[in-house]
């Protein structure tokens, strides 16, 4: 039967705005990033239960089995959301995917920003971390780990100089303190020895009592603080990579999520047209 003058075109019955290849690239990607997701939760709660309970409530701001768990929930959530409204094909998720990350995104360009214009507040702040960090450094066998692994790496000791290991309250060098550590620094304070089989774990002792000169020849007497600024201002291409690498995950879902939702809502439109016009003599 023709159609009426001016109607639109019609489509069949099978016709669909909606993309296999975008349905399910946006489905695909999310599911790489669930999977990760239950994975970080899971060595999250590992090492959660692998501490003891005290060294758990005594530093959860800078537990970084916590952090693991809390960004590794978010992204379950997160990726849930985008898996399920992509292959259910239902707008109120992926909205709700694409906000979220469009959030996640926002927060991270309005961070990086603030930590550059507020230089010397981020600075501060860095600095309370690492002294939080220092005071719980025997409580927390990870925190251990990584304030190790960070002196290594920077070639530093402590977070203004090595005193600042008098925080500690077993390398706190009062009379009274019965530590037989007090006095001392950690073992990754130590300068590297060539041809060094074994650590010498006790190289730190009674380092804090030294002056700045006679400590140097021992140990790094520069703060970490000063030598973290200055990796970083060395490697902002580095930094910039990194950061354009989380990025365009983000922008992908965002426009993938975003693409997905107008060709469900052009689909709901055509079957909405089709229904009001199925019974029209002229369609």
């Amino acid at each position: 039967m023709a159609r009426r003058p001016g109607a639109p075109a019609a489509y069949g019955e099978e016709f669909t705005f909606v993309s296999p290849l975008v349905k399910y690239l946006l489905f695909f990607f999310n599911m790489l990033f669930w999977v990760i997701s239950m994975v970080m939760v899971a060595v999250g709660v590992y090492a959660r239960l692998m501490k003891h309970a005290e060294a758990a409530l005594a530093c959860l701001a800078v537990d970084p089995a916590i952090l693991l768990i809390v960004v590794g929930v978010l992204m379950f959530l997160l990726t849930f959301c985008g898996c399920i409204g992509s292959l259910r094909e239902n707008i109120c998720l992926l909205q709700t995917f694409s906000l979220c990350l469009t959030i996640v995104f926002l927060l991270q360009l309005a961070a990086g920003v603030l930590g550059f214009v507020f230089s010397d507040k981020a600075r501060g702040k860095v600095s309370e971390i690492i002294n939080n960090a220092i005071v719980h450094y025997r409580d927390d066998l990870d925190l251990q780990n990584l304030i190790d692994f960070g002196q290594k790496k920077f070639s530093c000791c402590g977070g203004i100089s090595y005193r600042d290991w008098s925080q500690n309250m077993y390398f706190n060098c009062s009379e009274d303190n019965p530590s037989r550590e007090r006095c001392s620094v950690p073992y990754s304070c130590c300068l590297p020895t060539p041809n060094q089989a074994l650590i010498n774990t006790m190289c730190g002792q009674g380092m804090q009592a030294l002056d700045y000169l006679e400590a140097s020849k021992v140990i790094y007497t520069n703060g970490c603080i000063d030598k973290l600024v200055n990796w970083i201002h060395s490697n902002l291409f580095l930094l910039g990579g990194v950061a354009l690498g989380l990025a365009i995950p983000q922008l992908v879902g965002i426009l993938l999520s975003q693409i997905l939702v107008n060709q469900i809502k052009d689909q709901i439109k055509l079957q909405l047209y089709n229904q009001q016009h199925r019974a029209d003599p002229w369609y």
